[in-house]
């Protein structure tokens, strides 16, 4: 009986350990990639990089594709600071063009911005302290992801602004459940690859900040 119960001590105290590696790196990987990202935007904005367009989806999920295939090895940091660098160069021109073509719109990119953190900071901290299961928000933040997307498409495609603001509050919570799901994950063992962790916080990040610039400046009197 004292066996079982120190072998379960044990088990108890390495999970325990390996939970908090897992965090660990990938607050580590996320708090460098979000850097290196930022780095890029103010590179993209310096040389006044034209839009990508329809290219960045097609890097994106070339890179994201990269990712999970090796994830597991050195590669994948590579990779991951490729994708995480990528999508930041791509806020260049829309950083530029909110800067230059709103009168407040430093006020708007600064709004956006700050409450992206806030939101961050505190998703995580709730689902850190509160301990809770988000798992069963899986599905359901998958089939609003996908669907915002397609929505989206459908917008730029017929250019229909209603809509485009439609989809922005859409992965705007969509992103804040992402925050929630992902960390409660990795402090209940669900997710134990710390650069998978990384990339759905850093593109839930990426995507929250989109939304409330859009949204900031579609509600901008100016």
């Amino acid at each position: 009986m004292e066996r079982l119960n120190s072998t379960v001590v044990s088990t108890s105290r390495e999970s325990a350990l390996t939970t908090n590696k897992v965090l660990r790196n990938t607050y580590l990987l996320l708090g460098s990639t979000l850097a290196f990202s930022a780095l890029m935007a103010g590179l993209s904005m310096a040389v006044n990089a034209p839009p990508m367009g329809w290219l960045t989806l097609i890097v994106y999920f070339g890179l994201l594709f990269a990712v999970h295939k090796t994830q597991n090895s050195a590669w994948g940091l590579v990779w991951t600071f490729a994708l995480t660098g990528f999508l930041g160069f791509t806020l260049g021109p829309i950083l530029n063009l909110y800067l230059t073509a709103l009168p407040n719109g430093a006020q708007i990119v600064t709004t956006a911005l700050g409450t992206t953190a806030v939101a961050f900071l505190g998703l995580s901290a709730y689902a850190l302290k509160s301990g809770r299961d988000f798992s069963f928000m899986g599905g359901f933040l998958a089939i609003g992801a996908i669907g915002a997307f397609v929505l989206g498409i459908v917008a730029i495609l017929f250019n229909l602004p209603t809509l485009s603001l439609v989809v922005s509050g859409m992965f705007l919570v969509v992103s804040g459940g992402f925050m929630l799901y992902q960390t409660s994950q990795i402090i209940r063992g669900g997710e134990t690859n710390y650069i998978m962790a990384t990339i759905t916080l850093y593109v839930s990040i990426y995507n929250m900040f989109l939304s409330l610039l859009h949204l900031l400046g579609a509600a901008s009197d100016d």
